[in-house]
């Protein structure tokens, strides 16, 4: 064990501290983030007023969290570590749905609707009308598969962002397959919005020159007995916000055709999820 601290042996002297019949797990993580976070100051020369910046930008994260708010996700979400920690959890073949971010306005039990209801219930926004199908990597539909929808409105807010303004459940509805593995149901063409930027996070992305915004998105979370979870969002692909996404979500195969049924308000947009066995 190292006696003593020295800027040369700081992490074998840190690491050297942690007692023998610890969880292994709990060994390799820590030990790992010690390596890295000492690589970081001393690659940088971090300064003490550097530091000092960061200790009371990690406290103005926590204090403005709440229970409806968790600035710690959003900025897990803007590094892009949100993103990554869910590509090394859900690594599937090719031809499988990806997923992507799960994001902070998802509520559970949602009603269950039948298949080609709308579920815009504010009657804003260009209607659009959502189709596909759930099936396997063999291309079998999937019977008793749960799709579960929801996005903002075309304001740009999620019904509980504005809950004395929007109704319950706007934009919100689950959907069960039949032996067809077919889904359809009628929303709006979802838009662009930004995430939170009044706090901590808001601040470093304006230091860094970065906008807070999101493009366009509907949400999915497919469930069905015996098949990986899908959580993702298919997207609309000729937003402005498209390839600069702040919380790096988008992926090239989740970006889905929306296309003109009638007139300049009406959209169609069709999408298959291909699910994983477990």
């Amino acid at each position: 064990m190292t006696k003593y601290f020295s800027e040369e042996g700081s992490v074998q002297a840190v690491n050297a501290r942690m007692g023998p019949e610890i969880n292994p797990r709990l060994a390799t993580v820590m030990a790992a983030l010690i390596k890295h976070l000492h690589a970081f100051a001393k690659e940088t020369e971090l300064t003490q007023e550097e530091w000092e910046f960061g200790i009371d930008f990690l406290t103005k994260t926590g204090q403005i969290c709440s229970g409806e708010r968790q600035e710690f996700i959003l900025l897990s979400d803007v590094l892009g570590f949100s993103m990554l920690v869910d590509a090394i959890n859900n690594r599937r073949p090719a031809g499988a749905t990806e997923n992507t971010v799960f994001g902070p306005f998802h509520v559970a039990d949602a009603p269950i609707r039948q298949m080609g209801e709308c579920i815009s219930l504010d009657g804003k926004g260009e209607s659009c009308r959502f189709v596909g199908r759930v099936i396997d990597v063999h291309g079998e539909p999937i019977e008793g598969a749960c799709v579960d929808v929801w996005s903002d409105n075309s304001d740009g807010f999620y019904d509980v962002q504005q809950p004395d303004v929007q109704p319950k459940w706007n934009n919100r509805g689950r959907f069960m397959t039949k032996s067809d593995g077919a889904y359809e149901f009628v929303g709006i063409k979802p838009v662009s919005y930004p995430i939170p930027d009044d706090g901590p996070v808001g601040k470093m992305l304006g230091s860094l020159g970065r906008h807070p915004y999101r493009p366009a998105h509907m949400h999915f979370m497919v469930t069905a007995p015996g098949f990986k979870t899908i959580v993702t969002h298919t997207f609309v692909g000729d937003d402005p916000y498209i390839t600069d996404d702040t919380v790096f979500g988008v992926k090239e195969t989740l970006v889905a055709p929306f296309e003109h049924i009638k007139g300049d308000t009406e959209w169609r947009s069709p999408f298959d999820f291909v699910m994983v066995a477990e």
